[in-house]
């Protein structure tokens, strides 16, 4: 059955536009209205290019805005992918990635929306106990840092409001994502590389669950249109987890070899302990209620984060086309196209 409204938080972020696209694009939902949600003051050139496309500005920390941004929002699809990643202060993870989802679910329950898909991550599992090991969807919550505890909070009040029957909602959890539309911080890894200077930590055999910007798209909308999918919770990613040594030499060759660029082959290896003395900074900061972006990422960097699509694969019949070499091989196409140094 054709639906008539899709609505989706977080429009300023690079997921939401290139959702957009998809949906606008997809059979499912030809000629649906889509509602996208920004915060006042942002400008989002890349949608703006349709008539279906509608923009209203509020912020979900604040009631009202919910309410408005879900009037008539009847029988509606709404995909929730807003969400603080890398705050200024530990509080905002909280009062965005839980009081924010709260304020949004509990508006679409009054204007009887009819599933929210809510964007989560694999942060509130954590990391991998050992290198082979993968989350599935039975995993226990043992979140990473403050980030991960307020994903398990939203996770947890999620998991609540579909026990009400209330509403229908699908949580999906994806991890380390790349693609066009990519932030700064993505081109900057891609420069990192080239350059030689991208520091492998611990021997680099560690590895990476990373979902492809177009794979995760078609997981959402799976999760939006399956009727069994209600209620429950989908690992999305490509195929397969990636080692760190092959992601960074994905990446090294596919600058060299197929974009022409001079680029440094060997990459400084640092010992795990790094990672480790970087996490007991971070644990210490965010005590402290304070956030640096570079050491929690350095934290990370000896970390394995991997996770199964089995689930996703048999009951959302997801199937990953795009893996990590023909991914990266559209995300460093894009940063040349628009003109960004790599």
């Amino acid at each position: 059955a054709q639906r008539k409204l899709i609505l989706i938080t977080g429009a300023s972020g690079w997921l939401c536009s290139r959702l957009v696209s998809f949906i606008a694009g997809s059979p499912d939902y030809q000629g649906a209205q889509i509602r996208c949600l920004l915060l006042p003051g942002q400008d989002v050139p890349e949608l703006k290019w349709s008539p279906q496309i509608e923009l209203v500005y509020g912020d979900l920390r604040n009631p009202p805005d919910c309410k408005r941004f879900l009037n008539n929002a009847q029988d509606g699809i709404l995909f929730h992918t807003a969400g603080m990643i890398h705050p200024r202060r530990i509080s905002e993870l909280f009062t965005v990635n839980v009081g924010g989802t709260q304020n949004l679910l509990k508006a679409a329950i009054d204007a009887d929306v009819k599933r929210a898909i809510i964007m989560s991550s694999n942060s509130p599992c954590g990391v991998n106990p050992h290198n082979g090991h993968v989350f599935d969807e039975s995993a226990e919550f043992n979140p990473y840092m403050g980030y991960g505890k307020s994903k398990m909070l939203m996770e947890k009040f999620v998991r609540q409001v579909a026990g009400s029957g209330r509403i229908e909602t699908v949580i999906i959890r994806a991890p380390w994502f790349y693609g066009p539309n990519q932030p700064a911080r993505q081109t900057l890894f891609f420069k990192m590389i080239r350059e030689g200077k991208m520091p492998i930590i611990g021997g680099g055999e560690n590895r990476r669950s990373m979902a492809y910007i177009d794979n995760l798209c078609d997981g959402l909308l799976l999760a939006a249109k399956s009727p069994n999918a209600a209620g429950k919770t989908y690992w999305i990613a490509d195929e397969r987890p990636y080692t760190i040594n092959e992601i960074v030499t994905t990446i090294s060759v596919l600058l060299s070899n197929e974009f022409k660029l001079s680029t440094k082959n060997s990459q400084p290896r640092l010992p795990g302990v790094i990672s480790e003395i970087a996490e007991c900074v971070d644990m210490s900061l965010q005590k402290l209620g304070l956030y640096n972006q570079k050491i929690h990422v350095l934290s990370e960097m000896n970390k394995t984060i991997a996770c199964s699509i089995n689930k996703a694969k048999s009951e959302l019949g997801y199937n990953p086309s795009v893996d990590l070499k023909e991914g990266m091989r559209r995300s460093i196409k894009w940063v040349l196209e628009k003109g960004y140094e790599i």
